[in-house]
């Protein structure tokens, strides 16, 4: 009985520290000089020829294989 208490006071310990933790990295911060020149670039790269066609080869699904285990 002791021993699921501790259990479930750990799990409650545990929910309630992931919940408090609202650190974000830098990266998640938006940046107007950086989303302008990703724009730009998009821009430029839809106006330019595509080398290859999409969809023009058919790519065989990979023969699926039972892996055996030695005992």
């Amino acid at each position: 009985m002791r021993r699921y208490l501790v259990i479930g006071l750990a799990l409650a310990a545990l929910c309630a520290a992931s919940t408090l933790a609202y650190a974000r990295p830098p990266t998640v911060v938006s940046s107007p000089g950086y989303d302008r020149r990703l724009q730009e670039s998009r821009k430029a790269l839809s106006g330019s020829p595509m080398t290859t066609a999409p969809g023009s080869q058919s790519v065989p699904a990979p023969k699926r294989v039972k892996k055996k285990h030695p005992n």
